[in-house]
């Protein structure tokens, strides 16, 4: 399968990692405040560089369990807001999940939207999913609203079902097919 990057808006590129990009990772990925309701704790500035290793490569998209993780870049300033994921969960099904990560000091000004919304596109317009889903903590009430502006519906609220970091967590589930996607601007 293929896809085009960089995507631009208004305000935002995304585009692939390079190098050049570890210090603004690792100020994602370091900080209690990003990774509080993330599957990984505050990350070491190692386990950083192994994680931008994983963001450099090509993915192709084309298999379960691939994932294309993009840079979120301020166009105006050229500063590294946060990144937004597309994981691909059944190339048979064609399904996937979207996720995004950004730095507090850029929430709520709609760039998590914006960026979700190029990201969602490229999973129904270029990838052909048929089903792109969101799964978060349910504490993470910022994250979940911005789902439901996505147009996404909630699916599942599943009780106590993961062990996170010391306690047990509500995971919420909210999904979004590609008949519905193809019908959000009429």
């Amino acid at each position: 399968m293929t896809y085009s990057l960089p995507i631009e808006t208004d305000r935002l590129t995304l585009r692939r990692y390079l190098e050049s990009d570890y210090d603004d990772l690792l100020k994602l990925q370091s900080n209690d405040d990003v990774s509080r309701f993330l599957l990984y704790p505050s990350r070491t500035p190692e386990q950083v560089r192994e994680s931008l290793a994983v963001r450099l490569a090509d993915v192709p998209m084309d298999a379960d369990g691939q994932a294309l993780t993009v840079a979120v870049i301020l166009r105006e300033t050229g500063q590294h807001v946060g990144e937004v994921t597309l994981f691909v969960h059944s190339a048979e099904h064609r399904t996937g999940e979207i996720g995004f990560v950004f730095h507090p000091d850029f929430h709520g000004r709609g760039f998590a939207a914006e960026a979700s919304v190029e990201l969602l596109r490229l999973g129904f317009e270029e990838l052909g999913m048929h089903r792109i889903i969101g799964r978060l903590d349910h504490r993470n009430t910022g994250s979940a609203n911005l789902l439901k502006r996505l147009g996404m519906r909630q699916e599942a609220h599943f009780v106590r079902n993961e062990f996170l970091k010391g306690e047990w967590t509500d995971e919420l589930v909210f999904a979004l097919l590609a008949d519905e996607w193809s019908e959000r601007g009429k």
